[in-house]
């Protein structure tokens, strides 16, 4: 049972491997503005192997674990499906269900695991794969992988470094289920964090933030949520600024005030923060492509003394 683009390298493995019954993934969605429906992936990927695939907008619903149990499994792997499990189908299986969660349980729990660990400064994430229970994310750990972070980790690269981990993780834990060697591992709910699902707005720019706070947030949205902020353009209209990973810290007292823009000029563009300031890496305005800010200004008149500042706020 899977969705996420996360989940692929292992639903390949499992492919090889055989013995898989099915597939179980999101409906087809509509996207662009065509609104044209798009399969997962991961269901054109069980369409080459010939394998069965159900796509219920309702898991918890009487039919759709109907379905699930004609197949008949022995035992059932989730990653990154989109909906949470009802009981029913959790003891379905002889073997249950495990999960493959892409953090170090208890940290992290949630759907934004993976932004969470490089937001929070981490210094390694991985894969868990768990027992799956009534609780989110909270069942026994069968087995675990971690890797370190890098300096410049963003959501996006951590994402496709756990994809490829999960695999492995994943192949062993089949392995000691199938011959009986599987160890459970209690987890310490006193340690648990919990990450929640982001959503766009969430990429909005908080300058009030201390600036190592900050860039490690604009590391950990990109490519989702992304990351923007709004600044004045020549005309005095407020225009959205999506900023991308690569900044430089300023560290110490602030510079100015939040989102003041300190210095502006062929040394690049310099906010300041709660605490400290940042030097911004690449940006794109509004309608526009991603540029170095060095390209930006040369379409921009942006001077120190100016704000960026929240689209919300319209300050």
């Amino acid at each position: 049972m899977g969705t996420g683009e996360i989940a692929l390298p292992s639903f390949r493995m499992m492919v090889e491997a055989g013995g898989l019954v099915g597939l179980v993934t999101q409906p087809d969605r509509p996207v662009g503005r065509s609104s044209r429906l798009r399969p997962p992936r991961i269901k054109e990927l069980a369409g080459e192997a010939g394998l069965p695939v159900l796509q219920p907008a309702r898991v918890r619903g009487k039919e759709a674990i109907a379905e699930i149990e004609a197949l008949d499994p022995d035992l059932i792997v989730v990653m990154a499906y989109g909906q949470i499990l009802p009981g029913g189908l959790l003891e379905l299986p002889a073997h249950g269900c495990i999960n493959v969660h892409a953090s170090l349980l208890p940290r992290h729990r949630g759907a934004s695991c993976i932004q969470a660990a490089v937001a929070a400064g981490d210094k390694e994430s991985g894969v868990s794969i768990i027992v799956m229970d009534d609780g989110l994310d909270t069942g026994e750990v069968i087995n675990r992988r971690a890797i370190p972070l890098h300096p410049a980790e963003t959501g996006g690269t951590l994402h496709d470094r756990l994809a490829e981990l999960a695999p492995k993780a994943l192949a062993e834990s089949l392995r000691r289920i199938a011959t009986g060697e599987m160890r459970r591992e209690p987890q310490d709910d006193s340690l648990a964090t919990y990450a929640p699902k982001l959503e766009r707005a969430e990429g909005e720019v908080n300058w009030g933030l201390p600036a190592d706070e900050l860039e490690r947030r604009i590391r950990a949205h990109e490519p989702w949520p992304g990351s923007f902020t709004a600044y004045r353009d020549n005309r005095g209209r407020a225009r959205r600024l999506k900023l991308f990973a690569g900044g430089v810290v300023m560290q110490g007292e602030s510079p100015g005030k939040p989102g003041e823009l300190c210095q502006v000029g062929s040394s690049g563009i310099l906010v300041a923060c709660g605490r400290g300031g940042l030097w911004l890496g690449d940006v794109q305005g509004e309608g526009g492509k991603r540029l170095s800010v060095r390209e930006f200004l040369r379409g921009h008149q942006l001077a120190a003394g100016e704000y960026l500042f929240s689209l919300a706020g319209g300050s």
